[in-house]
């Protein structure tokens, strides 16, 4: 559940960077689709960055990778998708252990590392990024919520990057509270931000999770081709109204290596001349996609 401290939010408002927040900072009644994929997990640790994050293990000793899907019809900054993709991660000296890392999460710091995240307007970047470390950066994509299945395409600069589709389950009647720590790197620092989401969900695991990924040749996303995605998801998820409040809290640290860095990622560069649009990029074109599917 979020901190006490959010609940005196209520009726309150902020202006940070020129965007206006009504406060706590919310998502209300909005859809959303989630799928985890195992992947190898020395692969999947490679592409994370610094000495402070690892993959999480799972029982099996594969790494996992998460696809969330959120289309928000009531935010303070108006409607938008928000596309994570990531890998499942603990925060530590070293990694935990298996089963552990989820039976204590507090503990070893359990929570996902955002490897990419589109997200459909500018002014969710310019927040999203320059408040929260987030890698947001606008793109094109959809989120359509059909009778069986729930699907969202991710295209950038006229290229197709990534499709992910889930059969809908069919009772969303799982009530569901969760937090979730999301891990970013920004300014060469790791930042971690905390979402909490309350919704009835439909949940299908294992040989009941029916689900498909497609990637495409972007250079966000190909990288993802090389660490032996399972093309069958353990589990799937479909939240038809879901309800979130972002935590104006925020951590960060330095992050450390094992050589000294020769350049910088992204910074504050990267969001000075954003405005507060919330203008979305025309919805994905691409219809050949199955050739993309792992």
């Amino acid at each position: 559940m979020p901190p006490k401290r959010i609940k005196k939010y209520k009726n309150r408002y902020a202006l940070v960077d020129g965007i206006p927040y009504t406060m706590p900072i919310f998502a209300k009644d909005s859809p959303a689709l989630m799928a985890g994929f195992s992947c190898d997990w020395e692969k999947a640790n490679a592409l994370l960055p610094g000495n402070e994050v690892h993959a999480l293990k799972l029982p099996n000793g594969k790494a996992v990778l998460l696809i969330t899907v959120i289309n928000y019809l009531h935010t303070s900054i108006g409607k938008y998708i928000e596309y994570i993709i990531a890998i499942g991660c603990t925060h530590g000296s070293k990694p935990a252990p298996r089963l552990l890392n989820v039976a204590m999460m507090k503990t070893y710091g359990t929570g996902q590392y955002i490897l990419d995240l589109p997200v459909s307007s500018e002014v969710s970047v310019k927040g999203g990024k320059g408040i929260w470390g987030m890698p947001k950066h606008q793109a094109n994509l959809d989120f359509k919520d059909e009778a069986n299945m729930v699907s969202s395409q991710y295209e950038k600069d006229g290229q197709f990057a990534f499709r992910v589709e889930i059969d809908k389950p069919k009772s969303p009647s799982f009530k569901l509270k969760i937090g979730t720590t999301n891990y970013c790197r920004y300014r060469n620092m790791l930042m971690a931000s905390y979402i909490y989401f309350e919704s009835k969900a439909g949940i299908n695991l294992f040989k009941k999770a029916k689900g498909r990924l497609y990637i495409g040749d972007h250079p966000n996303v190909s990288f993802l081709k090389d660490i032996d995605i399972n093309p069958d998801p353990f589990f799937t998820m479909y939240m038809p109204k879901a309800n979130g409040v972002l935590d104006d809290h925020f951590d960060c640290w330095f992050m450390t290596y094992d050589t000294p860095p020769e350049k910088m990622p992204e910074g504050f560069e990267s969001v000075y001349d954003l405005g507060l649009s919330e203008e979305w990029l025309e919805a994905p074109s691409v219809t050949d996609y199955q050739k993309f599917g792992i």
